[in-house]
């Protein structure tokens, strides 16, 4: 079906600039660095539309005037939201950020203005006749085409225009030129490639409803007959969609089954795909499934277990680590209830990862091009936090838990809407597997294994038992807490002898039709 198309624009990484610019946690030196990344992105692609919607005295989503404006803000037509069919809405409740669809409205409105992006009405006013100029060469381009050339320089001229108002940040105008372009479009690879990037539309500007509707549309143009590299890249597209709606028990197998296929370098860096993954695995998949598919997958091991930036590189590039961490059985994890213990030393063979950029380059980019493009992460906290949950190191999970939440989950313009969630139910998975190993726990035992105080531990268990969501019972008098076995694990077995008797029974009457009937011809 050809190359894939359209996947130039827009640039994602500039979104997660503008939220580390207006997010309260971000620190002051890496907002400058984000402020100084747009500013130039403004600049150097033109993006007069982009710079009125964020930074405009009266309506500019950077400031406080600017949060309920629409004047300038790209926002989806009606045109493009009252599709027939079911709405997506009920798929979508788990998310605040939905009634009011923005490039930061997973902030709650709770922005941090502390470094500006200041408004310059002549880099305005440049910019917007630098997009006319080029608006007028594309008519141009597009007159000429229909009147000497035929319907595919025409639909290129056309393709043009979709593509400048998607690098220039224009939501209404892209959205309107990629449909048009559906419209005329009857190869099936570049229709699904104009989804593909209506989608990467709606997650730039955090509209969950356009994105729900346009994965689904994709889901079915690629069931009617798309090739395996568009296949692969709607799987991460899918992906990360429904870890923003924070359905991470259908991302995480989406996810994780990307990583030794990811293409979609549109989309994210790898090394984001591996965050993303880990933490929808980690959070959703039972304990068997989190082993297998995360603590021992070589993908991840390959990134986690990377010592150095370089030995991370020569992951991504397709070499195995060569770092102590990615040779480890314990992926390099520091225990610190046992320091005093020997280290256990690395294996003597190096095990290749599967992890090749090599073969994933698409383009003329190079897959040391694309390794180094990764961004530089310390992945120390997210390769404790999986390895402590599973080994049961509990106060090694709650120190790395905090520190994910601060690293990760807080940074990233696709988490933070989640993070009080995501903490909340890695706290509830750790207290159920430590109490489904026991009948009774001591409180003040608990406690001390999760490094925390018995009062603390006692309020933050309350929520959880109220709600039936931990089956137990706190005996303050005793000190101690109860568990209380599942009535369903009961049921079951009920269910079992019963069934099993029924079916004893009629295999004995069974039996005892079967011998008078042999008896009648003998």
């Amino acid at each position: 079906m050809g190359e894939p198309q359209y996947m130039g624009y827009p640039h994602l990484a500039l979104a997660q600039s503008v939220f580390t610019l207006a997010s309260p946690s971000s620190d002051t030196e890496t907002k400058q660095s984000a402020l100084t990344a747009l500013q130039h992105d403004i600049r150097d692609l033109k993006m007069a539309p982009l710079y009125a919607y964020l930074a405009h005295p009266q309506t500019g989503k950077l400031n406080g005037n600017g949060e309920s404006g629409s004047a300038l803000s790209p926002t989806l037509s009606r045109a493009n939201t009252n599709a027939s069919g079911p709405s997506p809405m009920h798929m979508l409740r788990r998310t605040s950020s939905i009634n009011a669809p923005g490039i930061v409205g997973v902030l709650g409105g709770k922005t941090d203005a502390s470094v500006e992006l200041p408004w310059d009405e002549a880099l305005y006013s440049e910019l917007k006749a630098d997009n006319e100029k080029e608006l007028e060469a594309i008519q141009k381009e597009e007159d000429v085409a229909a009147e000497r050339a035929g319907e595919t320089e025409l639909q290129n001229a056309q393709a043009k225009r979709a593509e400048l108002y998607a690098r220039i940040g224009d939501k209404d105008k892209a959205l309107e030129e990629f449909e048009k372009l559906l419209e005329k479009t009857g190869i099936l690879g570049t229709k699904i490639d104009i989804v593909l990037a209506i989608i990467r539309i709606g997650l730039f500007f955090d509209d969950k409803l356009l994105v729900k509707k346009s994965v689904d549309r994709a889901q079915q143009l690629v069931e009617s007959g798309g090739d395996w590299d568009r296949r692969n890249r709607l799987k991460a597209y899918q992906g990360l969609h429904l870890l923003t709606i924070r359905a991470h028990n259908l991302a995480a197998p989406l996810l994780l089954d990307s990583l030794s296929t990811f293409t979609s370098t549109e989309l994210c860096p790898y090394s984001s795909l591996v965050v993303y993954a880990t933490l929808a695995g980690a959070v959703s998949l039972p304990r068997r499934d989190f082993k297998s598919k995360v603590v021992d997958a070589p993908e991840i091991r390959a990134v986690f277990g990377a010592d150095s930036n370089e030995d991370r590189l020569s992951a991504l590039g397709g070499s195995a680590s060569s770092g102590p961490g990615g040779l480890d059985e314990e992926m390099a994890v520091d225990d610190t209830s046992s320091s005093s213990a020997p280290a256990k030393p690395a294996t003597a063979t190096p095990k290749p990862t599967a992890v090749n950029l090599t073969a994933l380059a698409s383009g003329s980019t190079s897959a040391e091009a694309q390794a180094k493009a990764e961004p530089t992460l310390d992945f120390t906290p997210l390769a404790t936090l999986i390895q402590s949950l599973y080994t049961g190191n509990y106060s090694q999970f709650f120190a790395a838990l905090s520190r994910v939440e601060t690293n990760f989950l807080a940074q990233d313009r696709y988490l933070y809407e989640h993070k009080a969630w995501f903490v909340r139910e890695m706290r509830l998975r750790a207290y159920t597997q430590l109490l489904q190993s026991y009948k009774v726990v001591g409180l003040e035992s608990m406690a001390a294994s999760f490094g925390v105080s018995v009062e603390w531990l006692d309020r933050d268990l309350a929520p959880f038992i109220a709600s039936q969501r931990l089956q137990g019972k706190v005996d303050r008098v005793k000190g101690v807490i109860e568990t209380v076995r599942s009535e369903g694990k009961d049921r079951q077995y009920n269910d079992v002898v019963r069934q099993g008797d029924q079916l004893i029974t009629k295999l004995q009457k069974y039996g005892q039709v079967v011998r008078l009937r042999g008896s009648e011809r003998s």
